[in-house]
Parts: structure tokens; sequence; C-alpha cells
């Protein structure tokens, strides 16, 4: 059985060697794996009686009667029912992570907004309580919208364990690397790749290279998943087969533990005399999932105009109105550039969405100065943005020909909803006063004769 490199006392399923050893490819297929040979039930999912003395149970990702394309759950067969992974809870309090509704009559979400990196203080800090929320859209009680937040991790969490009821989590790293040790198996995770966590699943996390910087996208609808391709086909942007989900893996430990349970809004702390990582097997379509950015295989214009943004969408999170999402995750990394007679860059624009950026590494095309790497920016819905006027001066004016935009990697959260900011991102001191000033310098160049200005 694989267990390099894995906490003590973890046991993981066999797997094959390789880069992906510990995982399994695909994007929402039924896996099934074990770390004991016939744990497993095979033909059905409750036997009486299961082997090893495991108790089997049903984790549940969306209602019962939800179509079947969209259905998702997960068949756990346990040392003990997760009835006995809680106990009594007491109310605690995370004071930087929000949820929405978190609307402050005193903050302006009204603007365009840039935020520098945020540096990850000098204190001890977990997952839980280095969670900053940026944004909050729509309400998590009736769970449609997001929240966005940074994370600033710097200690491991010791038989301290978490999940959330409100959401599923899209992790973004920035800076240094992560374990998160899972009900459903291990996922490491390091700049350039993004995880999802289900709603519902228990984990834990530990630093493996500190300390720890990313963003979060907390997405409180429907699942995330892979956007229609339409008329480009079958292949191109994200392929199933470079998502990796985990192979089983348990922890049979008598220690004190706790668990903290994010629960509409509000953190709930329990404790219990055991690890609660105890699945020996399972098998389901409702897992935690890892996915490497740079096997994004981007599509463009080949000929003149710059597409929608949407053409770069990862992952979609649906909402009740078709065509118009409740996220999407949107990835602009390296590409070729070969448009003819074209404003390559993003051009100005307003629209429904509102467009929540980060930057994992180098320079953004539209934003040469001022959105360094591991900065956020906010463009709230029907408000205009687009390129500063350096960005705009070169590009209206540079020799075109085919160039690649090397070295760069940022992202968007787009959501129907407006967000709105939280005092954190408010009055924490990262936010750019000055940033609206980046289009105050562009000129007027209309003097009513023809001919290009």
């Amino acid at each position: 059985m694989t267990q390099i490199d894995l906490p003590q006392g973890l046991i993981r399923a066999p797997s094959l060697d390789g880069p992906h050893a510990g995982y399994m490819p695909g994007f929402g297929n039924d896996f099934e794996s074990e770390a004991l040979p016939g744990a497993l039930p095979q033909g059905m999912n409750s036997p009486q009686r299961c082997n090893y003395g495991l108790y089997g149970e049903q984790l549940s990702g969306t209602a019962f009667t939800a179509p079947g394309h969209q259905n998702e759950r997960t068949w756990c067969y346990r040392i003990r029912p997760s009835v006995r992974h809680t106990h009594r809870f007491q109310r605690v309090e995370m004071s930087y992570w929000k949820s929405a509704p978190c609307i402050d009559p005193d903050i302006v979400s009204l603007g365009q907004y840039r935020w520098d990196p945020i540096a990850v203080p000098d204190e001890a800090l977990d997952w839980i309580s280095g969670m900053r929320t940026m944004t909050t859209a729509g309400d998590v009680n009736i769970q449609t919208g997001m929240a966005s937040h940074i994370y600033l991790v710097t200690r491991s969490m010791r038989d301290e364990y978490f999940y959330s009821a409100d959401g599923e989590l899209l992790i973004v790293p920035q800076e240094g690397r992560l374990r998160f040790c899972t009900e459903l198996g291990v996922i490491d995770l390091e700049p350039h790749e993004i995880a999802l966590i289900p709603r519902g699943l228990v984990y834990r996390v530990e630093v493996l290279e500190g300390p720890a910087r990313g963003f979060v996208c907390e997405n409180y609808g429907q699942k995330f998943a892979l956007p229609g391709r339409g008329p480009i086909g079958a292949n191109c942007m994200a392929n199933r087969r470079d998502f990796k989900v985990p192979v089983a893996a348990f922890e049979d430990r008598e220690v004190p533990s706790t668990v903290t349970v994010k629960w509409c809004g509000q953190f709930h702390r329990t404790e219990i005399g055991h690890s609660p990582l105890d699945v020996v097997a399972w098998h389901g379509n409702y897992a935690p999932v890892k996915y490497d950015l740079r096997t994004y295989c981007p599509v463009g214009a080949v000929l003149f105009d710059h597409p929608d943004p949407s053409i770069f969408t990862v992952l979609t999170a649906p909402s009740g109105i078709e065509g118009t999402a409740n996220i999407d995750f949107v990835l602009f990394r390296e590409r070729w550039l070969v448009a003819e007679n074209t404003f390559r860059p993003p051009w100005y624009h307003k629209n429904v969405m509102s467009e929540l950026m980060g930057n994992i590494f180098g320079t953004y095309d539209a934003k040469p100065k001022g959105f360094a790497p591991g900065g956020m920016s906010l463009h709230n819905c029907m408000l205009p943005h687009g390129p500063d006027r350096n960005a705009f001066e070169r590009a209206s004016t540079v020799e075109l020909k085919p160039e690649k935009l090397d070295e760069t990697m940022s992202f968007m959260f787009e959501t129907r909803f407006p967000q709105h900011l939280t005092p954190f991102a408010a009055q924490s001191g990262h936010l750019q006063e000055d940033y609206i000033d980046c289009w105050a310098s562009l000129e007027k160049k209309f003097d009513g004769t023809p001919g290009m200005k």
C-alpha cells in the first residue's frame, strides 16, 4: 500500500506509480476505491453486514430526485458512522470569514477596486483562522451566490477538522503548498493547480511548504461543472481526464479531536475522541478533485477580433437562468495572439456580471502595472472597465505580428450577483485608493475629421 510522505497512521489505497500516483482521472465520473481489499461491497450499496465491521453511509451532494446527469452522491464504508463524528456544538467566532449577505451601509461597493497582495502575517494561522473574506454576493441562506476569500496559512491543523455545509470551495493557490486530508483521500495542492472541496466533506489542511497564500471562491449554489463547448466540439478548454480524484485513505486514530462546521454563515465546534477521516472504501461521483491549470487548452480568434472572456471558462456553476452563471471560473493563461488589424487586449466594456480577478503570477496584459501576483481587482456589474492608458496606447500602435503572452496566469470569479466589499477588504489598508486614476489620462482623440488618430 502507498504510504510514502503521508501523515503517520493514514493508510491509502494501492495505486500505480507515476506522476499521478494516489489519484484517479476524470471529472464527474463514478469512481470506486478501497484502502483495504474487499472493503467495498460489490453489486449493492447497503449489505446487511459490511466487511471489516464497517458502516455503510451515503453522502448526498444533490437532492435525491435531481436529474440523473446532475445527481451526485457517494457511498462511504467507514469505521464509525458520521453521527459519531459530532457531539454537542458550541458557537465559535471567525471574525474574518464572512458570508452573504454581508452589507455594511458605511462601505461603498459601487466602484472599480484593486488590492495589493496581502502579506501573510507572522502569527499562527490555520485554514479556518487564516481565511479573509473580500467580497460576498447573494444569500447563503437560500443557496445562491458566492463569497471570495484570501487564505493566509502558516500552520497545519493537528487533530482539527472542518467542513462547510454552506457550499463547495474552489481553491486557487498562489504561494506555498498545502495538503488536504479528506474523508475520501488526500490531495496535495500547489500554485498552478486548483481544487474543489465539496459541501459537507470533512477534512483537515496541512502545510507542506509555507507560508501559504491563495484565493478561494465559496460557491453557495449549484456545483461547479464543465461548461458546454458548443461548436468547439469535444476537445480543448478543460478536459475531463486532466481532473484528478484521490484514492481512498483512512485513519484509525483514537485521539481527542475537534470538528468545526460552517453552517448558514455561522461557525460551530464539537469535540470527539477520534479522527473522523475513517472512510476505508467508497464509490460514487461526489468527491474532491484537483486540476492542473497548465493543462487548460485555450482557444481564441485566429483571424480578427477579441472573443468574449467566456471563451476561457474552466468551470461554471449554473443558476436558474439558462446561460447565466451563478459563478464562472475563468482562466487567462499563456497563449498566442495572432488576430489581424485587431485591438488585442480585452476591450472596454460593462456588463451584468460582477468580475473579481486575481493574479497568480506574471503580468496581466490589460493592466501592465499595479496588478501584482497575489493581488485582486473588482469590477462590479454595470461598471465600465478596460485597459489602462499604457496598455491602450501600446495595443493601438504596436506592429501586429504573432505574439505570445508568456509568464502570465490570472483568473476571474464572475457572478450574476453584485459583490459587496467586506470591512476587511475596505479598511485593511490593502485597497489601492488611486486605482480609478489609471484611466484618468486617457485622451480625447476625436476632432471631427476622419482617419486613424
